[in-house]
């Protein structure tokens, strides 16, 4: 069918759902959990968390802000992005993450999105790529590859 995609902002009422959104096992080691991510965006400000919704079926989460602190523009960061392990392989995580990068460029008006990712995420880095993310050559804190998307 259609898929509705919404992203809804991550709220009391919903938290306890999204805190039961699962990887597979092999995906596990590649990010933090949801739960560090919300007490991360509970403590910054510029973080939002939304949850991804296909109807009302709560399909995946992500995680997105903007960073003033890489001078002098600031950096628009895709932190956290993620399908459901029972959601996987049908084709949600391309629909999501165009609605998504479009909902980054209406909202922030930037030219250019950041992510990271694990040398050994293939998988991720492959849908990155096929958005036309490519690697910067830097990596971040937890020293993960950093990529970003160019909006011409």
């Amino acid at each position: 069918g259609i898929m509705e995609l919404q992203f809804k902002p991550v709220t009391e009422k919903n938290r306890k759902e999204i805190l039961s959104l699962e990887l597979r096992e092999d995906q596990k080691k590649f990010i933090e959990s949801i739960e560090n991510c919300l007490s991360e965006a509970d403590s910054h400000s510029c973080w939002h968390a939304v949850g991804i919704y296909d109807g009302n079926v709560l399909i995946g989460f992500a995680m997105y802000g903007l960073f003033w602190e890489y001078l002098p523009f600031g950096r628009l960061w895709l932190n956290r992005f993620l399908i459901d392990r029972r959601y996987q392989s049908m084709g949600y995580g391309k629909a999501a993450l165009m609605d998504l990068l479009k909902r980054l460029w209406k909202k922030y008006h930037r030219k250019h999105i950041y992510l990271s990712v694990t040398d050994d995420n293939q998988t991720a880095s492959a849908l990155y790529h096929h958005f036309g993310f490519a690697y910067t050559g830097e990596r971040d804190m937890r020293n993960e590859r950093v990529m970003v998307l160019k909006i011409a």
